[in-house]
């Protein structure tokens, strides 16, 4: 039985980042910051599908996992193309 004399607290914690290109700023920015070449991580995940490339700081491994892989090319094509003024077709 519930005790009826104190409050019960509750907690809606935030999702993570849902978005692809905020999946990847996440990911970048953990990557960078315990060390590693985020470029090369990246890639090394995309091409082999390994999460072990992206590491499990703050949660970097289980975010990028939640993307597919063609969804995170398919937003690093696009921001390419925007970067360097070409029309998308």
């Amino acid at each position: 039985m519930a005790d009826l004399g104190n409050t019960q607290y509750f907690e809606v914690q935030t999702d993570a980042p849902t978005g692809v290109k905020e999946v990847l700023a996440c990911v970048y920015e953990a990557l960078q910051e315990k060390g590693y070449n985020p470029v090369n991580q990246i890639v090394g995940y995309i091409m082999s599908g390994d999460p072990t490339y992206v590491t499990s700081y703050n949660n970097a491994r289980s975010l990028i996992m939640k993307v597919e892989r063609d969804e995170l090319v398919e937003e690093l094509l696009n921001s390419y193309i925007l970067n360097r003024g070409w029309e998308q077709q």
